[in-house]
């Protein structure tokens, strides 16, 4: 007579088989102590590791609910860290290709997922904890940056989801701009005192550290790890190797023009003859009531290109033109922070974006562009000595960078604080990527009308 296993072996199998292929991926072999752990959960039950449950009895309804609720926890938390998460559009720098209110899917596989920074953190927070709004993670234990085999590579003009380079430090207290922007803002404010004074002026590292030593006196900064950085989406423009330049609001990458998306938009000035557009029409283009700035003689909208020829063609409407930066217009918000180069949001670059493993000479004319990679991202000592460039201690000409970056942008090109504001995305902050949209919610509607059925399910491209 042929016999069987009994289920418990099959089931043992089962898990042992997929427990293995997940620890070949993750490629830590002390992992497979866990087999161990299996065997027994599954065979010779020598340990009650659920020990807020009775084995051989029955246990309360309680118990039960909080046996299932532990063990979803567990699930969705293993799903969100290695297969795909949730991520809600907050903002409109994607739009029109991304509203506010969408739901992405967020592939981790598609370019592979990370292990955590942080491993111990509260479920389902980023960063926050939802009442005491005290950070929700734990430093006791910090592992380095791992990347898991993904099914691809980052291309040009995917849309990804990344953590927020320049949220490594924050100022509690106002958590919009980024605390970089904080501090050369003071500083700026600083400068000019001085100028406005008949002070003398001192060199621009003085008036930072001034800023630096007033915004830890006056708020509450705090550090964050790569994975508890608030998460961002937009474009991929460049990937490594590349080289980037804007003119004229035009975007080149290696020297060819960029495709304009079809939801690409960017800011003109609408003029009217002194009437109001009415605004069943805004409601037909989809052009949001936040979006409505009134200006002296007319409108500043955020318009896709066909949008703007439709409102071209309304009676009231005498001219839409594009608001773009003058070429050789300096804005000081705009990285690297140079005035020397005179970049804008509309005229930037050229700009090389590094790769890993290449070599490039660095000086006091290129230093500005990389010193945050250098010095922060690849966790190298840097200093800057009159015209010396010294790193951990050693005087360099040239140096290799460690890893991949990107260059992201988004869509609503006028509206979006992204690269051009805050440099370089490292590959260790890459997140995933967003298939479809799940659910979308429309903010400004009432009732059913919030759900923007068209939008659900539709893939992101």
């Amino acid at each position: 007579m042929t016999h069987f296993p009994s289920v418990r072996y099959l089931r043992f199998a089962a898990a042992a088989i997929t427990y293995l292929l997940v620890t070949i991926w993750i490629g830590n072999y002390w992992l497979l102590i866990g087999l161990v752990i299996l065997y027994d959960v599954h065979i010779s039950e020598k340990v009650n590791w659920a020990f807020w449950k009775k084995r051989n009895s029955k246990n309360s309804a309680f118990i039960e609910w909080m046996d299932a609720l532990i063990f979803a926890v567990i699930a969705v938390s293993l799903i969100n860290v290695f297969l795909f998460q949730n991520y809600k559009i907050p903002t409109g720098s994607m739009e029109k290709s991304l509203l506010i209110g969408d739901h992405l899917f967020v592939s981790k596989i598609a370019y592979g997922p990370r292990m955590p920074n942080t491993p111990i953190a509260f479920p389902f927070t980023q960063h926050t904890m939802p009442i005491t709004k005290g950070k929700s993670w734990s430093d006791i234990i910090h592992w380095p940056y791992k990347r898991l085999a993904g099914l691809g590579k980052v291309q040009n003009n995917d849309p990804i989801v990344f953590n927020f380079p320049a949220g490594d430090t924050v100022v509690i207290e106002d958590q919009i701009p980024s605390y970089y922007e904080i501090i050369r803002n003071i500083a700026q404010d600083l400068k000019f005192s001085d100028i406005r004074s008949s002070r003398l002026l001192k060199n621009d590292s003085y008036y930072t550290s001034l800023a630096r030593k007033e915004i830890r006196e006056r708020y509450h900064v705090i550090y964050r790890p790569v994975d508890r950085r608030d998460n961002y989406v937009k474009r991929c423009i460049g990937i490594p190797g590349d080289t980037i330049l804007i003119t004229k609001g035009t975007v080149f990458v290696n020297g060819k023009q960029l495709p304009e998306n079809n939801t690409q938009q960017t800011t003109y000035k609408v003029e009217t003859n002194g009437t109001a557009i009415n605004p069943k029409a805004f409601k037909k283009l989809d052009i949001s009531i936040a979006d409505q700035e009134k200006i002296r003689g007319g409108y500043e909208l955020p318009l896709t290109k066909e949008n703007s020829e439709i409102i071209a063609k309304f009676t009231n409407v005498t001219s839409v033109e594009p608001i773009i930066a003058a070429e050789n217009e300096f804005d000081q918000s705009i990285f690297p922070y140079n005035k020397t180069l005179k970049w804008n949001l509309d005229n930037f670059g050229p700009l090389w974006i590094p790769s890993k493993g290449a070599t490039i000479k660095i000086d006091t004319s290129n230093i500005g562009l990389y010193e945050r990679i250098i010095d922060v991202y690849e966790n190298n000592d840097l200093k800057i000595e009159g015209n010396k460039i010294i790193i951990n201690g050693v005087p360099v000409h040239n140096y290799t960078f460690k890893m991949n970056y990107y260059w992201m942008m988004g869509d609503s090109r006028h509206r979006s604080a992204d690269s051009r504001y805050w440099g370089f995305v490292p590959e260790d902050h890459i997140v995933g990527k967003p298939i479809f949209i799940w659910l979308s919610v429309d903010q400004e509607a009432n009732g059913f009308k919030k759900l923007r059925l068209g939008r659900m399910f539709m893939k992101i491209i």
